[in-house]
């Protein structure tokens, strides 16, 4: 792997050098080396497997202010030659931009060794160990007779190698792992079916739940929807699973991006310094956070990855920016960039004091959001209207579950609105939160 990575690296040094030679101001290239694996099993047999190694090169160069870019997954030298040519071609071809341009050279740079990114218990797993565990998933699931049919189960593991240099003196690289394990089910008969899934996700292999525990969980939430009602039209807390909270994070996520921010298609623009949300609430953005999927040490750009507190206790601190927004706002890069937008590290909802089972216990009448569908979000008013379903709560008991209604508010009354916020947060994915009650939104049923 070492000389992997020295042949990468010089690669990507020689690229650099062939791009200024031939007349770029600015140059970054960046080298990828994968190795994937992925099975997808249903009812006992094998309906998809892959096994790959792929190499990938990624370059964007800057001349006069214009930028183009190109990417091949041919590293030959000629082919690498060709696309730096072209690539200035194309850059001549497109209007200069003042705010254009690769980042200042960093002032620090974070080590990769305590990140801890890389597990070689992933790299080494046989193929037929993964196998096994995702068919060890569906076959425990399956035992349970309410289960009536399987979307499959799937592991997935991956190493990837990012090597980055650029013109500006930057050289980095990192290694990461990442291996999954799901599950989808079905239950009921007839035109009385419902359906669900589970899954784990991490870095480390020693950290991803058992098939027991994916199994066990899937049929859970599986089998908790069968005979649902119907309900009337009508104001009520609703109270967010983590998973669902996940989701609302990532629609938070979507309205403090720079992007948006200097596009001026997201309202909480101009808002900075402002009180937006409950006391209860604070958001993080935390590229730093050891073992996380999304952890890194620096972003595409090169820029050093950090903690950056998006919202403190309701108060809105900080955008997340690339390279290009940070200077379109005039505020600091924050290490959120992926070539040209910007993306979250590991974005969450900081985990409050009480239990989930507390904040359903404390819940006189109200919905427990366990899903949605549909794509009812605007960034540029923050209304939110999606189909979606769930259990319905009384006297702090879910007494039965609901389906075909449709959740509807606005994202920032939503922010003011969090009574209580769980301690259950899992980091399952790189945005994520635990289980959150909202005072009020409106659930419309029949």
């Amino acid at each position: 792997m070492k000389t992997i990575s020295q042949d990468l690296r010089k690669l990507a040094e020689k690229l650099v050098q062939y791009g200024l030679k031939l007349g770029a101001d600015e140059i970054e290239v960046t080298m990828y080396d994968g190795r994937e694996f992925n099975v997808d099993v249903r009812l006992g047999r094998i309906e998809n497997l892959v096994e790959a190694d792929s190499r990938y090169c990624a370059l964007r160069l800057f001349k006069d202010r214009k930028v183009a870019s190109a990417s091949s997954s041919d590293l030959s030298q000629s082919t690498l030659q060709s696309l730096v040519q072209k690539a200035l071609k194309r850059a001549s071809l497109t209007h200069a931009d003042e705010f254009a341009g690769l980042p200042a050279p960093a002032r620090f740079k974070v080590t990769e060794d305590s990140l801890k990114l890389y597990d070689p218990e992933v790299a080494m797993m046989k193929p037929q160990e993964k196998i096994r565990m995702a068919l060890a998933t569906e076959r425990i699931a399956l035992q349970d007779k309410r289960i009536t049919n399987s979307f499959g189960a799937s592991f997935v593991t991956n190493e990837l190698r990012t090597v980055l240099v650029n013109s500006s003196g930057f050289s980095g690289e990192y290694l990461q792992t990442y291996c999954s394990l799901s599950l989808g089910l079905q239950a009921g008969q007839g035109e009385r079916l419902v359906e669900d899934y589970w899954f784990s996700s991490k870095r480390h292999l020693s950290d991803l739940a058992s098939p027991e525990e994916v199994a066990r969980i899937a049929v859970e939430r599986t089998v908790r929807q069968l005979n649902p009602k119907k309900i009337k039209t009508q104001n009520v807390p609703v109270i967010f699973e983590p998973t669902m909270t996940s989701w609302l994070l990532a629609f938070l996520f979507s309205c403090v991006s720079g992007t948006a921010v200097y596009q001026q298609t997201t309202f909480l623009a101009g808002r900075l310094g402002e009180k937006i949300g409950s006391d209860l609430l604070t958001v993080v953005d935390d590229g730093l956070l050891p073992g996380r999927l999304g952890t890194r040490p620096f972003d595409s750009e090169g820029v050093p990855t950090q903690r950056t507190v998006v919202i403190d206790r309701g108060v809105l601190k900080n955008y997340l920016c690339n390279t290009y927004a940070s200077r379109k706002l005039e505020l600091p890069a924050t290490g959120n960039g992926n070539g040209r937008g910007v993306v979250p590290n590991n974005f969450y909802l900081e985990p409050g004091k009480v239990t989930a089972e507390e904040i359903i216990r404390s819940t006189r009448k109200g919905f427990l959001l366990t899903r949605v569908i549909g794509h009812g979000l605007n960034q540029v008013t923050g209304d939110i209207s999606r189909g979606a379903s769930g259990l319905w709560i009384e006297d702090g008991r879910a007494l039965f579950p609901v389906s075909e209604v449709t959740i509807a508010g606005n994202l920032g009354q939503m922010l003011q609105n969090i009574e209580l916020v769980g301690n259950d947060i899992h980091f399952e994915s790189p945005v994520c939160g635990p289980t959150i009650r909202v005072a009020e939104m409106t659930v419309a049923g029949k």
